[in-house]
């Protein structure tokens, strides 16, 4: 149920994005991401893939969810972050976008978190410029930051620089 903590207030910045104030969190190396709650189809272990030939390289490849093609994109490449290490095992977070399911590999799975549109700024500027594409804003949180992905930008690979 959504509380009154998540309704735009008066003065609030016009940045704020319009979330459900819900985000599904996972981490990629030590970084801290949330994706909104309504765009997450599904969490998974790992998943047998197929290589896809001449793909680009943040392509891990395509599985297999229950006969639905999903293109599977190593969020560690997408960020120019070092390789995951080899005892490692990523997870799939599969996220909705308008070409349809991806799934985003990611180190380690979160939770849902609620957040406060009070604590939302705009990305810090000292962001790596790769990471600083893909985030639409952050979220101070008690103990970290709480980097907001955008979910279109990062499986649009022809975008990328």
């Amino acid at each position: 149920m959504t509380t009154d903590n998540t309704v735009s207030k008066p003065g609030q910045s016009p940045a704020a994005p319009q979330l459900s104030g819900q985000f599904s969190t996972f981490f990629v190396a030590d970084l801290f991401f949330g994706v909104d709650v309504l765009k997450v189809q599904e969490l998974l272990r790992f998943q047998q893939m197929t290589r896809v030939p001449q793909a680009p390289d943040v392509i891990e490849g395509l599985i297999n969810l229950r006969g639905q093609i999903v293109t599977a994109i190593d969020m560690r490449r997408r960020l120019r972050l070092p390789p995951r290490p080899a005892d490692q095992m990523p997870m799939n977070m599969v996220v909705s976008t308008h070409d349809g399911a991806v799934s985003l590999l990611v180190d380690e799975i979160g939770d849902v978190l609620d957040v406060d549109a009070a604590t939302y700024e705009q990305p810090p500027a000292n962001l790596d410029s790769s990471a600083r594409e893909l985030i639409r804003g952050v979220y101070k949180l008690n103990d970290r930051l709480l980097l907001v992905l955008d979910t279109e930008r990062t499986v649009d690979l022809a975008a990328r620089g």
